[in-house]
């Protein structure tokens, strides 16, 4: 397939229906304490409405391996089989532990672009390090250390480090980065679960505050989060972490020959991409789900990296 095959205009509005579909389906599970229920009620509203989409789709960033996940597993191929061949990446509930408890920023997301054009990112941890628009290239690394990469930034945006924000996902394996933050005085904006999300803050700091995303999370969210970017506008890099043999195995069974390798946002999402998230609950991002009268309504966020377009779309949906 060639990138002129890849209407992104028409199918766009497609994946908008998707994503709506998938949030609209956890709407009784919000705040319910239900994790998983909510995970798979988001997993098969999603996977019933790309069988809708004329494409000859294909999962790339899934729910896990077959073995591992009845739907949407990697490999997995959706949609009707007549249109163009494509790439799908996507999560159809990014904060799953978010929505059980009614908390900020749970979103649906799915990315889509020409086949072979996204990472195979394995089901294992990844490094991040994001930045928002507007710096020159490759303007902090993931080589240096935390305080260097506020540093860094710092004197690009022509500012102290005191005035630089941070966004960090709140786990134990990131309390040195933390202190290393703290120690510099820079800002952190802790977050308990949903890095895609995490990562879009950098996009927009004039809006959210947020300059910088670091630390490890799952690298298919990372992946996620490089189409966002790619339409958006910013940087970000991954390095693939593992912690075992097993693991190290799932990069080979992907294609992956260099585990060290850093990657950059169009190493991860090399052609055009769409990407369309959700609100499920109200944060910085999107307003959640919002009963009107015999409606709900959503709010979808929809990006195309090819003109840069960034539509926020407010649809009422009639409760049946």
């Amino acid at each position: 397939m060639t990138t002129a095959d890849f209407d992104d205009a028409l199918l766009s509005l497609g994946l908008a229906r998707v994503s709506e579909q998938a949030a609209l389906a956890c709407r009784p599970l919000v705040g319910r304490g239900d994790e998983k229920a909510a995970d798979q009620a988001a997993v098969n509203a999603m996977r019933e409405e790309l069988g809708k989409l004329d494409i000859a789709g294909t999962v790339v960033i899934g729910e896990g391996e077959r073995d591992e996940a009845p739907m949407l597993y990697i490999g997995e191929e959706v949609g009707t089989g007549n249109g163009p061949a494509v790439d799908i990446a996507l999560d159809p509930l990014e904060g799953t532990t978010i929505t059980a408890k009614a908390m900020p920023n749970a979103l649906t997301v799915i990315s889509m672009a020409p086949r072979g054009t996204m990472l195979h990112a394995p089901d294992v941890y990844m490094d991040k390090l994001a930045v928002g628009p507007g710096y020159p290239e490759d303007v902090v690394s993931l080589d240096m250390s935390p305080a260097e990469r506020v540093e860094a930034l710092a004197k690009a945006k022509g500012c102290q480090p005191s005035e630089i924000t941070v966004c960090v996902l709140e786990r134990p394996r990131h309390q040195d980065i933390i202190a290393a933050l703290r120690g510099i005085g820079a800002a952190i904006y802790l977050i308990g679960d949903g890095d895609v999300a995490g990562v879009m803050h950098c996009s927009d700091p004039d809006t959210t505050g947020i300059d910088m995303y670091m630390g490890a999370g799952g690298a298919p969210e990372g992946v996620l989060a490089a189409g966002a970017l790619k339409c958006l506008g910013g940087q970000i890099w991954g390095r693939l972490l593992f912690r075992n043999d097993d693991e190290k195995g799932r990069a080979d069974k992907a294609g992956i020959a260099d585990l060290n390798r850093i990657y950059a946002r169009d190493d991860m999402v090399r052609d055009e991409v769409i990407f369309a998230a959700t609100g499920v609950t109200s944060g910085s991002i999107l307003s959640g789900l919002k009963p009107r009268g015999g409606f709900i309504e959503t709010e979808t966020l929809l990006l195309r990296s090819k003109t840069g377009e960034c539509r926020r779309m407010s649809c009422r949906h009639k409760l049946t």
